[in-house]
């Protein structure tokens, strides 16, 4: 029962935290697009860092503990693939609808709000998941999570502002889309001893899942930004991403 009340403070944390960037985007747009920039840098940081000194080796060892066959490396790859394609075919959807110009619906809207409550019911899988190993890897994954939702947030509030959405339907959907982080999360849980024997593969696809939305996602972003100071500051930030992963699981190692 402790574990299932580690799971549910953080992931509502985790959830709180992503909302931020958007309700400052509400109020204090060029604040928050700046915020959103280099906080991009630090989640790409922290996502790398989670991967590589936590996910990866616990995935392993419980790989070799369990006396089990799983290939760690293979699954690593299944989750960058896996959500290369789940990215593909939201693109590729979105894309297909604007060949309609003429439908009253907006097609763009709901499918913000369906691929962000997707991504959401992950993030509460992945969460769980990590605290059913242990509870110190469950908090590094969920400040991973946190920090590289915020600025998605951002994104997705800006598109639905723009898309003539009122700012108060705009919360009140993304709030409900962060919902679906605790079902996630409960599901998880819930299957508890059922996953147990997978859990090196959850992890491993965990690992890919991250590693993809920082090589995708976030650090192309950073070679995009060509001011100077800028840049020397989102490099900063990403390396200090890692550090933050590494002093973290080092103190609980």
């Amino acid at each position: 029962m402790q574990v299932l009340g580690y799971i549910l403070f953080f992931t509502f944390i985790g959830s709180a935290l992503s909302l931020i960037g958007g309700v400052v985007l509400l109020f204090r747009e060029k604040l928050a697009l700046k915020f959103s920039h280099f906080l991009s840098a630090f989640a790409a940081g922290t996502l790398l860092g989670t991967v590589f000194f936590d996910l990866f080796p616990e995935a392993a060892r419980l790989a070799e503990e369990g006396g089990s066959k799983i290939n760690v490396f293979a699954y690593v790859l299944s989750g960058i693939l896996g959500f290369f394609l789940l990215e593909r075919f939201i693109h590729w959807f979105h894309h297909h609808q604007h060949e309609y110009p003429d439908e009253k619906v907006k097609p763009t809207v709901p499918l913000i709000i369906v691929g962000d409550s997707v991504h959401n019911f992950i993030d509460g899988v992945v969460i769980a998941v990590t605290f059913l190993v242990n509870i110190p890897l469950g908090i590094v994954t969920t400040l991973a999570v946190a920090a590289h939702e915020i600025p998605q947030e951002i994104g997705d509030f800006g598109i639905l502002l723009n898309k003539g959405l009122k700012k108060k339907k705009v919360l009140l959907l993304n709030i409900i889309s962060a919902l679906t982080a605790m079902m996630g999360a409960v599901i998880a849980y819930l299957l508890g001893e059922k996953i147990e024997a997978s859990l090196p593969i959850l992890l491993s696809i965990t690992a890919g899942f991250f590693i993809y939305i920082a090589a995708s996602d976030l650090i192309p972003e950073i070679h995009h930004e060509n001011r100077k100071g800028f840049a020397v500051i989102e490099t900063a930030l990403l390396f200090l991403g890692v550090i933050v992963v590494w002093v973290f699981v080092s103190l609980f190692d």
